[in-house]
């Protein structure tokens, strides 16, 4: 399935085109970010801010950063993989796979898992958030999926009827991990590292399991406490699993969707199916979303939060022009606007 990718040389852009991205580069609310922007085979890659409070360091333009529900694109990948392979269908039940699971599973389908019309409960709606002191002493806690599908299942679903509505819940992307497991005998990491991360020479891309460090060069993450800010760098990503734990780079997004965008990860009735909201009224299909820019080009991917970090990874239908910026935001200040405005000096100039 997977077609092999050329390496294209690293043109960079000229210096009309690169200093305005630097300039909005430069708004970006928080306390560092970084990006890169394709446009054909011509690359930008800059960086902003600090990579640590207290120090001059400046952000790694190679850095490594937790993509948070970017990872869900990964995974939503893998679960149509298996579709296309004819070992999972996409109007199975999650009674099917996961049998006594979940309450009402014979009426809730892998499609509705992944473009979140399931109504289940949000697992991280379970969670205590700062400034609780029970936030901050789960911060290496060990989860596992059950568990946290457990939590989520301890309360009633957000609306009766499956596929009536959209409604965003990390609990559908715990059970696709599951899912992807009970299909093929390995785990949803382990799928994403055979089918996505080695085949496309993802070299900064990682799922890093319990451990609870970024390795490699990476700017510091931090949360709100006290009033001040808490380096939240370290911290065991199993509270996010399937549903958020992976590690990339502005590079391997930009590689990735380019692939999957391009045509070499699915077939077009798959990819079709990835662009097609699951309500009208939600720009969300199979695990990606999309947008129109302010000069009406429509770009498709996802973004994440992971606590500490947020990511942006965005590319028109064809690919040419992409964009990924990663945030270490000064929470509770919210990056998204000024992010915004990067992506749309990135892809409309």
């Amino acid at each position: 399935m997977l077609v092999a990718l050329v390496t294209a040389a690293v043109v960079g852009l000229t210096p009309g085109v690169a200093s305005p991205l630097q300039e909005k580069l430069d708004g970006v609310v928080g306390i560092g970010a970084v990006a890169e922007v394709r446009d054909g085979r011509a690359v930008w890659r800059g960086s902003s801010g600090v990579a640590e409070l207290g120090s001059s360091r400046k952000v790694p333009v190679a850095g490594r950063f937790r993509i948070g529900s970017i990872t869900k694109t990964f995974v939503a990948t893998v679960v149509l993989q298996l579709v296309a392979e004819k070992r999972i269908g996409l109007e199975d039940s999650v009674e099917r796979w996961l049998p006594g699971v979940v309450p009402n599973g014979a009426n809730i389908t892998v499609r509705q898992l992944l473009n979140h019309t399931s109504g289940l409960y949000d697992f991280k709606d379970t969670l205590p958030m700062p400034p609780s002191p029970e936030f901050y002493a789960l911060r290496y806690r060990t989860w596992t999926a059950a568990e946290q599908i457990e939590r989520a299942l301890a309360h009633p679903p957000v609306f009766d009827t499956p596929g009536s509505r959209y409604d965003y819940s990390n609990t559908n992307y715990l059970l696709l991990g599951e899912i992807i497991e009970k299909a093929t005998g390995r785990t949803y990491a382990e799928q994403i590292e055979r089918r996505l991360i080695r085949p496309l020479k993802l070299h900064g891309t990682t799922l890093p399991g319990t451990s609870p460090y970024i390795k490699g060069p990476h700017a510091h993450g931090y949360i709100p406490k006290d009033g001040g800010q808490l380096d939240y760098t370290e911290m065991n990503p199993t509270l996010f699993g399937a549903g958020g734990d992976v590690i990339s780079t502005t590079r391997d997004l930009n590689r990735f969707f380019a692939a999957l965008l391009g045509g070499h990860l699915l077939p077009a009735r798959l990819l079709d199916a990835m662009k097609t909201p699951g309500t009208p009224d939600k720009a969300y299909g199979l695990g990606l979303s999309w947008h129109d820019t302010t000069c009406k080009i429509r770009v498709y991917g996802n973004d994440g939060d992971a606590l500490a970090y947020q990511a942006y990874s965005f590319s028109t239908e064809d690919a040419r022009r992409q964009v990924t910026v990663a945030v270490t935001p000064h929470l509770p200040d919210n990056p998204d606007k000024s992010v915004d405005a990067f992506v749309d000096q990135a892809i409309c100039r």
